[in-house]
């Protein structure tokens, strides 16, 4: 990774409160146990983006914890702003763009496969291309990196629904960005999904 290109990783999480979080995984096995398993993801993200050579923001979806799992001393905090998803991540990188960061990277907090490896081959492809995207299972994505704001890949999106990859791809497209793909993996957000993983 070339040290002297300014990079943040965006990492957006739910602040974990029971029945508000993992809501398609509790209708099958319960809302406690569905915070269980977010608390499992928090930890798993916050393990891999610990070691990840470039400066690491939070940002929550309710409110900012200092008291946390995310070391105040390691993570900016931030709470995330808009009407849909789209809205708090295009928010979010221009933030960051805005602070003179040179390449970004976001990513959820849903996602065990998700290694830092991962997250820094996206960092690494950043130095070449203007964006790299991390395809999910579901149709959506666990990761998607930019080395300039590109607000299309934001706007008119059926959020949390198999079309979000291929419309984004499309953006890309649209708008002449060069791009590149990491490995697909699998996000947690049904009963499904977490016997498969635990498989």
């Amino acid at each position: 990774m070339n040290s002297e290109q300014k990079a943040a990783l965006i990492i957006f999480v739910k602040n974990p409160k029971l029945g508000k979080v993992k809501t398609r995984l509790a209708e099958s096995i319960g809302n406690q146990e569905a915070l269980d398993v977010y608390l499992q993801l928090l930890a798993h993200t916050r393990e891999i983006t610990s070691h990840i050579p470039v400066q690491a923001h939070v940002f929550y979806s309710d409110y900012v914890d200092e008291k946390d799992i995310w070391e105040n001393a390691e993570y900016f905090k931030h709470q995330q702003r808009g009407a849909n998803l789209g809205d708090r991540m295009q928010n979010a990188f221009m933030k960051i763009f805005d602070q003179g960061y040179q390449k970004a990277v976001i990513i959820g907090s849903d996602c065990f496969e998700i290694e830092a490896d991962n997250i820094n081959k996206a960092f690494d492809l950043l130095e070449g291309y203007d964006a790299v995207i991390g395809p999910a299972m579901d149709g959506g994505y666990y990761l998607l990196g930019m080395s300039k704001l590109i607000p299309a890949v934001f706007e008119n999106k059926k959020w949390s629904t198999q079309s979000v990859f291929e419309d984004t791809i499309r953006n890309l497209q649209q708008e002449n960005m060069s791009w590149q793909e990491l490995p697909i993996l699998r996000d947690i957000d049904t009963e499904k999904d977490w016997d498969k993983y635990k498989a």
